[in-house]
């Protein structure tokens, strides 16, 4: 099992208070530790890693950051900051720092020095542009910046000499995250081209670290700029992008060296690829949230929080982790938390080792007797009224882990006396049980990140109760004024003292309701090699998360010694 550190330090413990919110703290600032140089001043002459478009996209050349398809959305255009997920500590990129006041304006300050890849200057009229772009086109909005997604939608985005002033309608510290992964696009290029959505850009004008060399309709090669605005972290010299791979196929190419970096599925990694070769091969998986038992709280027996209590204690979590992630991932926290990494939210009478809920069959069956789920003549428990107990479990058809998840959850609950059987069914017929709500029990995923009145409280709010045309977090319609006024205060609040309060009454509902059973911590995968480059974040050095902040650690990646 990956070992894993504690991430949580007092001035982390502070960040981990608020989704990006702290009156005018200044993002983090982070020295790399390189290792020594090797060469050419410890350059890395070419990574090679698998394509960021589908096979779909086919020949088409769009490197549009909005559209649809495109043939990368990670190396060219670049957002204000970015924020690890797992610690949620921000980085300043295009903006070097940001102040709120109150939970309505927010300033960000943008990066001087900057150019574009054509060499024009990069501005705070830039950043403004595209916002308001959004506002022109809302299917570019993907930050919800003029909606009410995520928080009050804004009145205005405006720049200010060297800095971008957004005036919100009402309380928008939630929209945070959001906000600060928005790609940024030069106005010069995208200020006469229409609905973004629809542009083809097949020239990028961008300030990113690379810039386009080739592309073959299959294999894009990008090459470093030497006039990137951070160029001396920038070690790698070129980018080969090119596959869309399934487990086998990216085993086989990490293996062989054909690949350097994967964050796809792939089964036991330490088997198929870290023992062929333990001093180069590696993997980091952290939480990157929560896989769950998600019950309908609408429907007998699950509507009774003593049933949902016994179910908690009756699954054998460490071995469905087992059967599911080869070990890998630990059993989560009922909490509803990442843990250790956001232990510091969790409210007093609640210690992290106590909110792991134990396997306890005796316990278990207990709780169920008391309850009046009694056994009879056939082993089959009933409802208290005495009618027959007949559950199914829906599963994810071809979700492995979710698959062999449910085997041993039907297993370990039958032992209890309950009749279950898991139904496997396409993706798709999962989704629209989502919608309906036709369903009796089911594996889904709990959101974490650090904006918590949308990662946790989108599992717990009513405000995300899935409509028949969308699913949304809420799948088994759990219903607490008491937590929506949680949820909705946390998208105002930018107050750390408060926010922990706030996420205590969701900790609090974890514990005491039961609304999902949370089995174990779902990953953030990075997969990697280091006979090429090495500072790829891992357990004793979690500077990023490895699945979502590719534009962080490429800064942090030089040649072996």
């Amino acid at each position: 099992m990956v070992q894993r550190k504690a991430l949580v330090a007092l001035a982390v413990a502070l960040l981990l208070l608020l989704p990006g919110c702290a009156g005018s703290r200044v993002a983090n600032e982070r020295k790399l530790q390189r290792a020594g140089p090797v060469g050419s001043g410890g350059d890395v002459a070419q990574l090679n890693l698998a394509a960021e478009s589908d096979a779909s996209i086919g020949g088409l050349v769009n490197y549009n950051p909005f559209a649809p398809k495109q043939l990368t959305k990670t190396w060219l255009y670049e957002p204000l900051m970015i924020q690890n997920s797992l610690d949620c500590t921000v980085t300043p990129w295009l903006a070097t720092a940001y102040r709120w006041q109150g939970a309505t304006r927010l300033t960000f300050d943008i990066r001087q020095g900057v150019t574009w890849s054509d060499g024009s200057p990069f501005t705070a009229a830039d950043v403004a542009f595209t916002f308001n772009l959004a506002k022109k086109y809302p299917a570019m909005d993907t930050a919800g910046v003029w909606t009410d997604i995520f928080g009050a939608k804004a009145v205005s985005v405006a720049a200010t000499g060297e800095q971008v002033v957004f005036e919100f309608s009402g309380d928008a510290a939630s929209k945070f995250p959001s906000i600060i992964s928005q790609l940024i696009v030069s106005e010069r290029q995208y200020g006469s081209v229409g609905d973004p959505t629809k542009y083809v850009d097949e020239a990028p004008v961008a300030t990113g670290p690379f810039t386009v060399d080739r592309y073959n309709g299959r294999r894009l090669e990008l090459v470093r700029r030497p006039d990137y605005w951070q160029a001396d972290k920038i070690k790698v010299q070129r980018l080969v992008l090119e596959g869309n791979y399934d487990a086998n196929q990216a085993a086989l190419k990490l293996r062989t060296g054909a690949l350097d970096f994967y964050t796809g599925e792939l089964p036991n990694p330490q088997k198929t690829f870290v023992d062929a070769d333990p001093a180069t091969n590696h993997f980091w998986y952290p939480p990157n949230g929560l896989t769950v038992l998600a019950p309908n709280l609408t429907a007998e027996p699950f509507s009774d929080v003593r049933f949902r209590e016994a179910l908690a204690y009756g699954v054998d979590k460490t071995t469905v982790s087992l059967k599911a992630t080869y070990g890998i991932m630990d059993v989560a926290s009922q909490s509803g938390l990442t843990l250790p990494a956001k232990k510091a939210l969790l409210p007093p009478g609640y210690p992290a080792d106590r909110t792991v809920i134990p396997f306890d069959p005796a316990r278990a069956n207990q709780l169920l007797d008391a309850a009046g789920y009694a056994k009879g003549a056939d082993g089959f428990r009933t409802d208290p009224d005495g009618s027959p107990i007949s559950i199914i479990m829906s599963v994810q058809a071809g979700f492995i882990d979710y698959e062999a998840a449910a085997d041993e959850v039907v297993a370990n609950l039958r032992q209890l006396g309950l009749d279950i059987r898991a139904n496997k069914a396409s993706p798709d017929s999962v989704d629209q049980q989502k919608k309906t709500g036709d369903f009796q029990l089911m594996i889904n995923f709990m959101a974490a990140g650090c904006d918590y009145a949308n990662g946790m409280g989108a599992t717990l709010s009513t405000s995300t109760i899935p409509t028949k045309t969308e699913v949304k977090g809420n799948v088994g319609r759990y219903s607490s004024p008491a937590v929506d006024a949680a949820v909705q205060q946390l998208t105002g609040s930018t107050d750390p003292a408060k926010t922990k309060e706030l996420v205590g009454v969701l900790v609090t509902t974890m514990m005491t309701q039961f609304p999902v059973l949370p089995i174990f911590y779902a990953p953030a995968r990075g997969v990697y090699r280091t006979d090429k480059a090495v500072g790829w974040p891992s357990a004793d050095d979690p500077y990023a998360n490895p699945q979502d902040n590719a534009r962080l650690w490429m800064t942090h990646l030089s040649a072996p010694r």
